[in-house]
């Protein structure tokens, strides 16, 4: 018989699909890694079990513990996941940006959410980063999981992500592109790949009101490049330790309509119903054409599920509210 011991075991081997009408302008092969086939439909499964069985092999997190961590919302489903299997109570720390459905689906897995204010600095107490390290240092028997400089999700994508894309390709792939939030993604899978091919070029997408590309082409953190923006899941208005920017090539910057626009066009043109910074990621890779050619092989992470985004990008009424449909 075949079957999984728990669901953890089903994490990875996730297809990569080739995309056929939405990226029609570009005159390569692209492939999208969808990895909404995970459990908790999000790529972020896999490092979220990573740095809990790290946490446990060194003894950071105890039998009994409070897993702490401020999220968007799929880091937090991934814990979850783990807190169930292995047994530990889960608190999530998130922003009012998220959509009610990413809340949602965290209570019904069983965890506790705390939600803090977007538009605050980092450092403000208000702010989920702020919010989540204290709860972390007031609880009893808690861990602190720290996604962005947790070394163990970065790690997570050398060891799997990475392998599986190189082993799909037949190590032919040319081009990684992937939407940047902690870092780790992007990290993890060029580390791995730029090690297989050092000419294989690294490609971040990241958002207006992040940081990101202006930091990694002139090394200045520029606080005027921060303000609030709507795609979830990508930019960052800090510099997480997981971010290796030696082994990124370049970023690509992509408006929060584009994004919206290009989510629901890859689920009407290609049949993949995923996540708002899924559409970045397409419309980042179509707006760097004039950099592939016909025998390049590109592919293209697609981070999450469309089902976390139905209250927003998927409804007619809040695209019109933010202007991003007629």
């Amino acid at each position: 018989m075949k079957y999984a011991e728990n669901i953890l075991q089903t994490i990875g081997n996730t297809p990569l699909v080739k995309l056929n009408k939405i990226t029609n302008e570009v005159d390569a092969l692209v492939l999208a890694k969808v990895e909404s086939f995970n459990p908790g439909n999000s790529i972020k499964d896999r490092m979220a079990v990573k740095m809990v069985e790290d946490a446990e092999a060194d003894g950071r997190l105890k039998p009994g513990a409070t897993i702490v961590e401020g999220t968007s919302g799929n880091t937090g489903m991934g814990l979850a996941l783990a807190a169930i299997v292995k047994g530990y109570k889960l608190i999530c720390v998130s922003t009012d940006k998220q959509s009610k459905e990413k809340f949602d689906v965290l209570k019904g897995v069983g965890a506790e959410v705390v939600v803090c204010p977007t538009d605050v600095a980092p450092e403000d107490p208000r702010s989920y980063y702020s919010t989540s390290k204290r709860i972390a240092e007031e609880l009893p028997n808690s861990w602190f999981v720290n996604q962005y400089d947790n070394p163990s999700n970065s790690l997570a994508h050398y060891e799997q992500t990475g392998p599986e894309i190189w082993e799909q390709t037949d190590g032919k792939i040319t081009h990684f592109v992937v939407g940047v939030g902690t870092g780790g993604t992007i990290s993890g899978v060029g580390k791995f790949l730029k090690e297989k091919n050092p000419d294989i070029k690294i490609w971040g997408i990241d958002t207006y009101g992040s940081v990101f590309k202006k930091y990694h082409e002139t090394g200045i953190f520029d606080e005027n490049e921060i303000y609030p923006y709507v795609t979830e899941g990508i930019g960052e208005d800090i510099l997480p330790k997981n971010v290796d920017f030696s082994v990124i090539d370049a970023f690509e910057k992509v408006t929060d309509k584009d994004a919206a626009v290009y989510t629901r066009k890859m689920a009407l043109e290609e049949g993949i119903f995923a996540g708002n910074s899924c559409g970045a990621a397409i419309k980042g890779l179509i707006q760097l054409k004039d950099n592939f050619s016909s025998e390049d092989v590109v592919v293209v992470l697609l981070h999450d599920s469309g089902s976390r985004y139905i209250g927003k990008v998927y409804n007619d009424d809040w695209m019109r509210e933010k202007k991003f449909v007629d």
